[in-house]
């Protein structure tokens, strides 16, 4: 991929090579830059409009500061392409995402300049000030801590956590806070209208200037520098009285609005910057998918759209010979509708994921009852708890791996109060090339053991919509929670009226001898695979679907136990505490003797992968389920 770079990004390998470059040449890097992130992911795939949005950032940032000293903690992960190739990875850049390849987020096993681990959002300014503070009691002085912050995840709590720690503290720290407005959907929320308020405001704007004015001259006042930046502070403060300054009111020296395309004016207001001490932020006003017409316009839809071409802007669709089934995730959203229509009762609640979990569907069709709560977990959570004390049915939509910020909520707002909750969680299991940060390994583990908490997963679309029926029942009234994987289905009639489960209630697929195969969710489809070529070989497994991994079937397994001494686990979760773990403590308690294989996601974080792959390398796909049936017979016979 080398030829595809400009003259002056091929001979930048790490920044240092980036610091020998005359500031007049910036612009032709960050052009070039621009140019080979959209080379590479219009081929690769991967994010899009995140990168291309602080293209010019990334440039001043490593021109600037004295990295991997000086440390950059990138916020939103998928922000960080420009980074990594201009941090040693160029040439292995065109792996990203991709199995075995480098990974779509920073990770600091993969790269000294990789300072923090981020995949989920709102991190940044937390890990920042705790590096500062570890830089202040090792006497490093000249250490500087930038933390990287956009693509909403300002509106997190955790964020707000830091930035009312930083105030106090005296450590050095900038935050710049990119803010395009946009995270994968529009922000929204009081904090993106206040920004806009900002960034609109024409006194504001005339102090700005005036304030940028004189920190341009700020290398000529030597020793009084401080004091000088004290005089315009205080300038500020008076001017605008009538407009308080939310970062200046938590003790951060606030800075900007300023355009974050101007290259040379980032790198002239961060030397600037990087002489004043403490905590200060830098508002930066950037265009997500900047330089790419399309990606300008459409900034959801390019956020990752797969592989396109860079010319015309046609998005390339997998070719597939056969029709195929949806997306789990589109008739969990055609689904609420259906369900909101009928019932007034049903709210939909999402953080900040309307199009990545398809909650758009019903926000377009019942707006008044549908919420997107911003990159907020735990609020999406306890606002949930908060509509079902009075009587509201709401189904808390959210990514497995994302629910896992909320878990102290589950437990304390909605179990222990046994609140009528319904938790969608889509990603369960392997979410594919968004690696370990977003898969969804562990929900069936920390949800089963919490109390008055229903665990489910359906084996295709049609049980998604049975189980989402029966949680939506009056009746049921209690936390319901319903896990599915990234994806398509299978080939079904999930159209079909919905029909009431019985909750805790498995079904029996076939009937079979010496081997019995319980599954858990999606990988059902897989057990039914394995068992009709296993048929053919004249093997002849028993499959039961349990539904629900709490409570558990009873009947059934005592069925199972007193059927089968080989028994087969198989689910898309962490064998530890997971649903095999579950069989097995039944099997304990009710004092069953039988040999148990568990299949499923093992101790250690999953890389990332396509899907297929990754369900081999954990070895729960078809191959291994008939591997495990045949080593069960062998056994058999054997004895």
């Amino acid at each position: 991929m080398e030829q595809s770079t400009g003259n002056l990004l091929r001979g930048i390998k790490f920044p240092e090579d980036l610091r020998k470059l005359p500031e007049r040449d910036l612009e032709q890097v960050s052009q070039e830059l621009r140019d080979y992130i959209i080379d590479i992911v219009s081929v690769n795939g991967g994010h899009f409009g995140a990168s291309l949005g602080v293209v010019e950032l990334t440039v001043a940032l490593h021109y600037v500061f004295n990295t991997p000293y000086d440390q950059l903690v990138w916020d939103v992960g998928h922000q960080a392409y420009g980074h990594k190739i201009l941090t040693g990875r160029k040439d292995v850049f065109h792996t990203n995402r991709i199995y075995k390849g480098i990974s779509g987020f920073p990770k600091r096993s993969e790269s000294p300049y990789d300072t923090f681990g981020v995949g989920h959002s709102s991190t940044s300014i937390s890990a920042a000030l705790g590096m500062a503070v570890a830089s202040r009691l090792k006497g490093e002085k000249d250490r500087q801590h930038v933390a990287i912050i956009g693509d909403g995840a300002m509106t997190a709590g955790l964020a707000f956590e830091a930035l009312n720690h930083a105030g106090v503290e005296n450590s050095n720290v900038l935050v710049i806070l990119n803010d395009n407005c946009m995270s994968i959907d529009p922000n929204v929320g009081a904090l993106k209208e206040y920004l806009t308020d900002i960034t609109t405001s024409h006194t504001y704007n005339k102090v700005k200037d005036e304030v940028w004015k004189l920190l341009g001259k700020i290398s000529k006042f030597g020793p009084n520098a401080q004091e000088i930046v004290a005089k315009v502070e205080n300038g500020i403060k008076t001017t605008l009285l009538q407009q308080s300054n939310l970062f200046e009111s938590l003790r951060f020296r606030y800075f900007g609005p300023v355009d974050g395309h101007d290259v040379n004016r980032l790198v002239k207001v961060m030397k600037d910057l990087r002489d004043i001490p403490g905590p200060k932020i830098l508002h930066c006003l950037t265009v997500k998918g900047k330089g790419y017409e399309l990606a300008e316009k459409d900034q959801t839809k390019w956020h990752a759209p797969g592989l396109f071409d860079k010319i015309t802007g046609e998005i390339f669709k997998p070719k597939v010979e056969a029709p195929q089934p949806p997306r789990y995730q589109d008739v969990f959203g055609h689904t609420l509708v259906e369900l909101a229509e009928h019932n007034e009762k049903i709210i939909g609640v999402t953080p900040a994921m309307p199009s990545g979990s398809s909650m758009n569907i019903m926000m377009k069709a019942i707006p008044e009852r549908a919420f997107d709560v911003g990159i907020a977990e735990q609020h999406a959570v306890t606002f949930s708890a908060g509509m079902a004390t009075q009587g509201m049915i709401p189904f808390c939509n959210i990514y497995s791996s994302f629910m896992q910020r909320a878990y102290d909520q589950v437990v304390h707002d909605v179990a222990l109060q046994n609140l009528h909750v319904v938790f969608c969680l889509d990603r369960g299991g392997l979410a594919g090339a968004d690696g370990p940060t977003h898969h969804g390994a562990f929900d069936l583990a920390y949800f089963r053991c919490i109390p008055n908490m229903v665990v489910s997963a359906p084996m295709n679309e049609e049980e998604l919509r049975n189980l989402m029926y029966t949680a939506s029942l009056p009746e049921t009234g209690a936390p319901f929670s319903i896990r599915y994987p990234r994806g398509n289905g299978v080939m079904i009639d999930w159209r079909k009226p919905m029909q009431q489960l019985v909750i805790g209630k498995g079904r029996k697929i076939c009937d079979g001898e010496e081997v019995a195969i319980l599954t858990i969710g999606h990988p059902g489809n897989f057990a039914v695979k394995a068992c009709q070529e296993l048929n053919a070989e004249g093997l002849n497994p028993a499959h039961y679907d349990m539904r629900f991994v709490k409570p558990l079937d009873a009947d059934l397994l005592h069925e199972v136990f007193s059927s089968f001494k080989k028994i087969i686990t198989v689910e898309d979760g962490c064998l530890q505490g997971g649903f095999g773990t579950a069989v097995a403590e039944f099997m304990l308690d009710h004092n069953y003797s039988a040999s148990i294989t568990r299949l499923g996601i093992p101790d250690n974080f999953i890389e990332h992968g396509e899907q297929k792959e990754l369900y081999a390398e954990c070895h729960f796909d078809v191959a291994a389920i008939k591997q495990a049936v045949r080593q069960h017979v062998g056994e058999s016979v054997l004895a």
